[in-house]
């Protein structure tokens, strides 16, 4: 593959803000000069993760990831450095330039980022298909405005689609524009026989006669769709009796770790408008379109774990606003254990009780307002929870209360804090006309006995995050000197002449890496700190963390040569000494010892106490 300029890079590091590429994925709040939030390389419930944009790196305190923009987009999209720089170079309109002056070819780029771009396209042409003066286009808008009574605009923003009854010619269109074997076998798109060859006829549609509603990622990019059945749908389809149909899980899509319309409702969600959790695709839709815009909805399973601590990551409020039905009711009880567990406040929406509320049909008749007035009743994790598990209540007789308990309990512990844990069994016994101290008492008998086997939780984050990173006046002297050498990096050619390369214990990752960056320096070889993540020079996990930990933040110095020299004091001392005690070993011994000359022994004391009496001075900084 060819290699991308190293000017490129730099435009890339120097136009782009770390802030922006991370905010994709994380929602950063200031702290002062640097922005924090939640880790997306752990889970976790207090914020650990801090970048510094001045520097233009990041560091979880929590689980001690940390590198620059590159190294975040490659850890989290699964990139080489290659793709990595072409998709900077994509989403923030940077051109970019390869050595041999033409760019990869189709086959040397990667699965994913083929991928990426065919679905893409796909959604363009489904959409196309949808606003076509034909058959199926003219009959596709005509359900969708007046059967589902969605407008056209709406449409139009979400890029929703149609497959004719031949899927569309998609097909042709993905092989005329060169796309690989990999990408049309693996893109989901298409029934493909193992070992058919590649050709128009091989190509089966996998959605026919169906609406399309692309599915995006967190970050905005089709990954697949759901595909509605219609009348349209013909009596062959393999699936034709299923109402919604998913592309199957790919290289770039996978079910459980995405929720419909994230990529939107993210930028939306805060304190008083918490997340809306509602089924289905067309139910998140139907809330954008009358303006609730944190309505997200999972492709069509249960909640996962891995969804709520997306969710998490972006705002800890969530309402559940599900069909009042029973499946919608047990969805809902699977949901509460996760969502505690999670950090996640949940609230539900559950309607009158009859068991007819319709998330869609209530905002489709009532707009806005139907959801704004139905929220009012909402309950809290723990009433919702005795009322879901025993809807008599408190007229419930005792072997009913007995059995409700488990499954509460089951619930109530997956709550980390104990103070919540506390606060729920309260609740739960007002609730069902219970004595609290005989609930507490038959938790505690659970906790010891009946939980013994329960998946331990998460631990507790808020000890995580140890404090920003130590002062100059604690770390070690080779950290000390790396200091100086990442941020004052005029004074690396002198320290390199100054620090002989003994006096260095590379033992360890900060001498290590030391001795490393002063032989480059040596050699007018230092590629610079931009440039430090892909310079070969870390060569461990422990030594590309301290590099990210000393660079996160500018030291203050008035003096940084002052501080330099001191550092190699420390050095020189902790070298020399050893050797002193040695030679006064050595001659304490040569009184019965003939074999030592003490002339010479004499002289090399002479010669370390000099040296260790001599200041230490930096050749000047030009």
């Amino acid at each position: 593959m060819p290699l991308v300029k190293p000017s490129c890079v730099h435009e890339i590091r120097a136009r782009v803000n770390i802030v922006d590429v991370i905010s994709r994925s994380v929602t950063l709040k200031k702290a002062g000069s640097r922005f924090k939030g939640l880790c997306p390389f752990h889970q976790e419930k207090s914020p650990s993760f801090h970048v510094n944009p001045d520097m233009g790196v990041y560091k979880c305190f929590g689980c001690g990831k940390s590198g620059d923009l590159i190294t975040f987009i490659r850890e989290t999209e699964g990139l080489n450095f290659i793709e990595t720089v072409e998709t900077l170079g994509q989403r923030f309109n940077v051109p970019i330039e390869y050595e041999a002056g033409a760019g990869p070819t189709r086959e040397e780029r990667s699965l994913r980022q083929e991928l990426f771009e065919l679905h893409d396209i796909a959604a363009q042409h489904y959409y196309e298909a949808f606003s076509a003066n034909d058959e199926t286009g003219n009959w596709m808008r005509n359900y969708w405005e007046n059967e589902r009574r969605f407008d056209l605009e709406l449409a139009k923003e979400f890029k929703v689609g149609a497959a004719d009854v031949n899927g569309s010619n998609l097909g042709a269109e993905l092989m005329k524009r060169g796309f690989s074997e990999s990408a049309l076998r693996q893109c989901g798109l298409f029934f493909i026989y193992d070992d058919a060859e590649i050709s128009l006829r091989s190509l089966r549609h996998r959605f026919r006669g169906r609406l399309m509603i692309p599915i995006r990622d967190h970050q905005g990019r089709v990954v697949a769709f759901t595909a509605r059945q219609t009348a349209l749908t013909p009596d062959n389809d393999p699936a034709k009796d299923a109402k919604y149909v998913n592309s199957p899980e790919t290289p770039i899509f996978t079910k459980s770790h995405l929720l419909f319309n994230l990529d939107r409702a993210r930028s939306e969600a805060k304190e008083g408008h918490p997340f809306v959790l509602v089924e289905g695709q067309l139910d998140a839709l139907r809330s954008w379109s009358v303006g609730l815009k944190t309505a997200v909805a999972p492709q069509g399973t249960s909640i996962t774990e891995g969804q709520l601590a997306l969710l998490r990551r972006y705002h800890n409020q969530v309402e559940c606003f599900f069909d009042g039905d029973g499946a919608g009711q047990k969805a809902a009880l699977r949901l509460l254990p996760m969502a505690l567990a999670a950090g996640i406040e949940v609230r539900f929406i559950t309607g009158d009780g009859d068991g007819k509320l319709d998330p869609d049909l209530l905002m489709m008749e009532q707009g806005k307002e139907g959801y704004e007035d139905i929220r009012k009743t909402a309950l809290s994790a723990m009433t919702f929870a005795c009322q879901a598990l025993l809807p008599e209540g408190r007229k419930a007789n005792a072997e009913k209360k007995s059995a409700a308990m488990k499954p509460l309990f089951e619930i109530v512990i997956a709550a980390e804090s104990e103070v919540a844990q506390s606060e729920f069994l309260k609740e739960a016994a007002a609730q069902l006309g219970l004595s609290i101290s005989a609930l507490a008492s038959d938790f505690e008998r659970y906790r010891r006995h009946g939980a013994r086997r329960a998946p331990a939780r998460p631990r507790n984050e808020e000890a995580e995050s140890p404090p920003i990173p130590r002062g100059p006046t604690t770390i070690s002297p080779e950290e000390h000197l790396l200091l100086i050498c990442l941020h004052f990096e005029a004074y690396g050619k002198p320290l390199s002449l100054a620090l002989p390369h003994e006096w260095i214990d590379t033992q360890h990752p900060a001498g290590a890496l030391l001795n490393r960056i002063l032989a480059e320096f040596e050699q007018d070889a230092w590629p610079g700190t931009a440039e430090l993540n892909e310079s070969g020079l870390l060569e461990t996990p422990e030594e590309k963390a301290l590099a990210a930990t000393l660079l996160f933040d500018t030291p203050t110095m008035d003096d940084p040569a002052k501080v330099a020299e001191e550092g190699l004091q420390k050095l020189r001392l902790r070298a020399l000494q050893p050797q002193l005690r040695q030679i006064e070993l050595a001659l304490s011994q040569s009184q019965t010892d003939s074999q030592f000359d003490v002339i010479s022994l004499l002289k090399e004391r002479s010669e370390l106490q000099r040296q260790l009496r001599q200041p230490l001075r930096l050749a000047p900084v030009v």
